[in-house]
């Protein structure tokens, strides 16, 4: 059996609020395999965005160890963890987070342009990514001319654009309707069938664990077991 491609080792994380102190994650140990679709599941507070963030190198441990592919996240500097989520991390967000004044291609074209390809490979990447995503007819759509549907699958082609090592998506489904949330998790689930693309999903939506292959429970900053009880 090969390593895990994200290992994480008895993780905490505390914020401070004034003189309060908060645990959102509680010595969490876990391990996902490569090639691997994940759900992380509890409602909002559990800690699950919290642990997708230090996973994406979003966010630093107080304590523990973030391992993706052998390198421990938390240790790498601010330059160089910028440019480890830019080689290794595709992002979805729960708002898109496209730009309105660029086109479809321009908004997944984005990654790329902190990367040493050049114009023409650019290109290729883009217009592949695109047609991963089904939006081959939309290259050249603004985000206002698209559904929200639509958005989140340009969202979804940027975040694969430079072939990251993980695809994370914090709540993709939360601002769309039932239609086009089913949809979206279609493309994720082929994604990592077909595509092979590991991905880690946080949701509080109880019908995302039909189309991942393994559910992971979080309360209070703690992994549950099959019986609600803390690991």
């Amino acid at each position: 059996m090969p390593d895990p491609i994200v290992q994480i080792r008895d993780l905490t994380k505390l914020y401070s609020h004034g003189e309060l102190e908060v645990t959102a994650l509680d010595h969490v140990t876990l391990a996902i395999r490569e090639n691997e679709f994940v759900e992380l599941m509890r409602p909002s507070g559990s800690g699950k965005s919290t642990l997708l963030h230090i996973i994406a190198g979003l966010d630093r441990p107080t304590s523990g160890d973030c391992l993706v592919r052998g390198i421990n996240v938390g240790d790498l500097s601010e330059t160089a963890l910028a440019e480890w989520r830019n080689n290794h991390i595709g992002f979805v967000f729960q708002t898109f987070n496209l730009i309105p004044v660029l086109t479809a291609y321009e908004n997944v074209e984005l990654p790329l342009l902190l990367t040493k390809l050049s114009a023409r490979e650019r290109s290729e990447h883009v217009i592949a990514a695109l047609a991963l995503v089904g939006l081959s007819d939309r290259v050249r759509h603004l985000p206002r001319q698209l559904s929200g549907g639509q958005e989140q699958r340009v969202a979804i082609a940027r975040a694969l654009v430079t072939d990251p090592t993980l695809v994370v998506a914090d709540e993709p489904t939360g601002n769309l309707d039932a239609h086009s949330a089913q949809e979206v998790l279609r493309l994720l689930q082929l994604l990592n069938q077909q595509a092979g693309k590991t991905i880690i999903l946080v949701t509080h939506d109880p019908k995302a664990a039909a189309f991942a292959q393994r559910t992971i429970h979080l309360e209070k900053g703690q992994l549950l077991n099959g019986t609600g009880q803390p690991l």
